[in-house]
């Protein structure tokens, strides 16, 4: 079976972009492949974190995958930095990749910012890192978002270079993998912006932990505008937040847009929103009591990371054993 990695970061906080842009695709692809999921705090801490919120942020990850569907017995769930190889490779991986190459990953330059000459080493060499998180198990597949395919490339050619420099045909190049048009969230108060955990006000974004009482007020409080609901999707050009309650629905109830236009086109926002509640409520409401419930029992999650863990060290060691093997060092 064909091995699928992805990640996510531990920034606490989830909320609806996140469920419906990555978690929700990930427990799809459980049917048809292999799937290795990470909880990467090593990414997470190319930028300053509180020790004990990071600790409580990678338990809320593990459990709302959990919570969403993701099977640990069935597939591999683990945090990152507990399994070693993924800084062991990233080294041999910074050996490996071309300053021109990082250089031109616009991340680093989005999240740096102005004050690039004092972030971290780790924000910049962030990709080599993905690489590794990567290759360290073979996988054939990455499913990415538009942000996440410069790094993907990069990760090919780190692998096509590695096997080039030491003559050998050990690292897959992994491909992409496409999950349908991507559902882009954006914010419930200004529909130009990505929904963000560090937007100022609450009322901008759906948080998985809402109860149905906030998911109500907040639905009901969303920007519109004062015309009903087009018909057809080209009626949505120039109404952002109208595109993205629309988009909302048609995620949650795997409909197209045009399929919820010609159900609702023409009526008025105060209908379509309390439609929209109905759906957000049915939707996330038995994942967040499930997330509660997993939160409070930290044994279980932590017992769950060790053995996902376990599993995933015994994929990655004999494939790092390799790689040491190829380039040259002494093992015992």
């Amino acid at each position: 079976m064909e091995r699928v990695f992805s990640g996510a970061q531990p920034t606490g906080n989830l909320h609806l972009g996140n469920y419906l842009g990555a978690i929700r695709n990930w427990v799809t692809l459980q049917k048809d492949f292999e799937c290795i999921f990470c909880v990467v705090d090593l990414h997470a801490i190319t930028v300053w974190q509180e020790p004990n919120e990071l600790r409580s942020n990678i338990r809320e990850l593990a459990a709302s995958m959990i919570a969403s569907g993701i099977d640990p017995e069935k597939h591999v769930l683990f945090n990152q930095s507990q399994v070693s190889a993924h800084a062991e490779l990233a080294w041999i991986f910074n050996c490996v990749a071309r300053i021109g190459w990082l250089n031109r990953m616009t991340q680093f330059k989005e999240k740096a910012g102005k004050n690039r000459e004092n972030a971290s080493l780790g924000l910049y060499a962030y990709p080599s890192l993905m690489a590794a998180d990567i290759l360290a198990y073979k996988a054939t597949h990455v499913p990415v978002g538009e942000d996440q395919k410069q790094h993907l490339e990069l990760t090919r050619d780190i692998a096509i270079k590695f096997n080039n420099d030491f003559g050998v045909e050990f690292f897959p190049q992994p491909d992409p993998l496409i999950l349908g048009p991507a559902t882009r969230v954006m914010s419930l108060r200004d529909g130009s912006k990505k929904m963000s955990k560090s937007d100022a006000s609450d009322m901008s974004r759906i948080n998985m932990t809402d109860d149905a009482d906030t998911l109500a007020k907040k639905i009901r409080k969303a920007k519109t505008d004062p015309e009903p609901l087009p018909s057809e999707a080209a009626g949505l050009e120039g109404r952002p937040e109208a595109k993205n309650l629309i988009t909302i629905y048609a995620a949650l109830t795997d409909k197209t847009v045009a399929d919820v236009l010609a159900e609702h086109g023409g009526t008025q926002f105060s209908g379509f929103k309390q439609a929209l509640t109905d759906v957000v409520v049915e939707k996330l409401a038995p994942i967040t009591e499930e997330m509660a419930r997993l939160k409070a029992d930290n044994t279980y999650i932590d017992a769950v990371l060790a053995k996902g863990a376990d599993r995933a060290n015994a994929i990655a060691q004999p494939i790092l054993k390799e790689v040491k093997e190829i380039v040259g060092f002494l093992n015992s």
